[in-house]
């Protein structure tokens, strides 16, 4: 690739490496430039410019890192749309994320432009939560290395095993057996309140507490016990001692090797947790549990019950291997769930961005005559149910649809939907009145607002999933928007630092003004069709799009 300042009227399919403005426009880095750019840079007195060219051999950023993504990845997650040389990949359930640290490492390694970063091995994620995200730096790669990073994920791992370099191990659904022991004058309120916060634990996995016992703290009573549960057939045991473990000839390590197990391990190097014992019997892995298991905050007892639960081993080896970042004290137990604030006011950014679509359905359809357009029927449902099915099957938190003339009728096409409705008293005053109505409904956890029409049909969800994964308010792309070969159209995404903004607009007006004084934080979404711009108005446009749904379905 070569990069560098070039005689603007030399640069026709080039990459901008800067974004420019002039009179009526603003291009951004990263944009193919075209033979119009070039004339209207030019016109605008830009001689010139800084470009990217690719070479032979060199691969675009988004197709580069598609294919870097895709190399990488084992089940389970699922991918982002390629956007600026950027793909995230999410879990597609609740596990622990397993990385080959040689194998990832040699792949960091082989080109500056490729890079790739996860959340830590053996972290646990939720489903839907980001847990990688791969980047090509510069806005090409080169062929000869995204085949090699591809060739050594085809490698074998350092135990011959064959497998992604990145992989989620989902929590599998476990029956797992609690043993209390007591002694003289123990409260018997701790007890109650232990079983309370191991089964929260427990089912937090995916799994379930079916036994909860109690018995003396004596070698031989809890020995019976351990034998009882493991004929029960359950798939996990953990003892909460009523006397902290000091020792391998205590009483728990004692009863487990009364009732024929082994002891793997005592203690390990993560405070708290320090007291955990590792035992088995037969296949049956059995824990003794440090006595901070009875809080819910996060200990080293939670790490091995993680992997069990995801049914991964835990050895001896990797138990001694916890001690880096095993000084947990002072840290959260849990990533804090989202504030009031968006994205880029916490300088975090979110598992999955919390995205409302919002569907104004309140109009009066003035120029459709007596007939409201939003309820007439096109290809076999009522107009605005095209709009709000395809907001439901898209990456959409959640949906809202504002509703004010004839909302009866609106709410009626909708019924059976899970949709939420906010009706706008204040329809008849134009346009901003459903905008704001919408804006104030979206909770405080939403990150961004899509504002859909409900007189545009041909917007499907896929539309809507490029444009959510677009949304990036710390990579200045805090508005996205719908165009059609240049043009303008809807829907629109707003990040929640514009809702203030939106609640000031009166009169019969949209927010497109935000999109005009924000241009620098406005990214477009082609769609290649005329979708964006096709919105009905009138009887003609009814029946011209009634004529084409149909053939299309036909």
């Amino acid at each position: 690739m070569r990069f560098g300042e070039v005689d603007t009227r030399s640069a026709e399919g080039a990459i901008l490496a800067h974004s420019l403005r002039g009179a009526g426009f603003v291009f951004k880095k990263g944009r193919t430039l075209s033979a119009e750019d070039i004339a209207r840079l030019t016109s605008a007195g830009h001689k010139r410019i800084t470009v990217a060219q690719l070479d032979p051999g060199d691969i675009h950023e988004d197709p580069a890192a598609a294919r870097l993504a895709a190399a990488i990845a084992g089940p389970g997650f699922t991918a982002s749309t390629p956007f600026t040389g950027r793909v995230n990949l999410f879990a597609g359930q609740a596990g622990l994320v397993v990385v080959d640290r040689d194998r990832f490492d040699r792949i960091n390694a082989v080109d500056e432009a490729l890079t790739v970063a996860t959340v830590p091995h053996y972290a646990r994620v939720a489903e839907g939560q980001m847990v990688a995200t791969i980047k090509v730096i510069p806005f090409a790669a080169s062929a000869a290395s995204l085949s090699l990073t591809e060739a050594i994920a085809e490698q074998a791992d350092r135990t011959g095993h064959h497998g992604p370099v990145i992989r989620l191990a989902p929590f599998r659904p476990h029956r797992i057996g609690l043993i209390q022991t007591w002694l003289p004058g123990m409260k018997r309120s701790i007890l109650a309140k232990t079983v309370d916060i191991t089964r929260a634990r427990i089912e937090g996995l995916g799994s379930t507490l079916v036994r909860d016992r109690q018995c003396e703290h004596k070698p031989r009573t809890l020995a019976g016990e351990l034998r009882t549960l493991v004929r029960a057939g359950l798939d996990m045991v953990l003892i909460a001692g009523a006397s902290a473990i000091t020792d391998r000839r205590d009483v728990l390590p004692e009863a487990v090797e009364l009732a024929g197990g082994s002891n793997e391990h005592f203690g390990m190097p993560v405070d708290p947790g320090n007291l955990l014992l590792l035992a088995r019997i037969g296949s049956v892995p059995v824990l003794g549990l440090p006595g901070c298991a009875r809080s819910p905050k996060l200990n080293g007892y939670d790490w091995v019950l993680e992997r069990l639960a995801a049914d991964l081993p835990v050895t001896r080896k990797d138990i001694v291997g916890m001690g880096i970042g095993g000084l947990l004290t002072e840290i959260p137990t849990r990533p804090l769930p989202r504030g009031s604030i968006g994205q880029a006011e916490r300088g975090t950014k979110p598992a999955v961005p919390a995205v409302a679509a919002i569907v104004l359905a309140a109009g009066q359809s003035r120029r459709m005559g007596a007939a409201n357009k939003l309820t007439e029927t096109i290809a076999g449902k009522p107009m605005v149910r095209h709009a709000v099915e395809a907001a439901l099957s898209s990456k959409a938190a959640q949906v809202l649809v504002v509703t004010g003339y004839q909302a009866e009728a609106v709410q009626a096409a909708l019924n059976d939907l899970p949709v939420s409705f906010v009706h706008n008293p204040a329809f008849a005053a134009g346009l901003s009145t459903s905008l704001k109505a919408g804006v104030a409904a979206a909770g405080p956890e939403t990150d961004a607002a899509l504002i859909c029409l409900g007189d545009m049909p041909l917007i499907g969800p896929a539309l809507l999933d490029r444009m959510i994964a677009a949304y990036d308010p710390l990579e200045g792309r805090a508005i996205v928007l719908a165009s059609a070969d240049g043009k303008r159209g809807n829907p629109v995404l707003f990040d929640r630092r514009f809702f203030d903004s939106i609640r000031t607009i009166e009169g019969d007006v949209g927010a497109r003004h935000l999109i005009g004084d924000h241009a620098e934080l406005v990214v477009e979404i082609d769609t290649g069709d005329t979708a964006p711009l096709t919105d009905i108005d009138t009887p003609d446009a009814l029946a011209a799009i009634r004529q084409s749904m149909d053939d299309a379905a036909a």
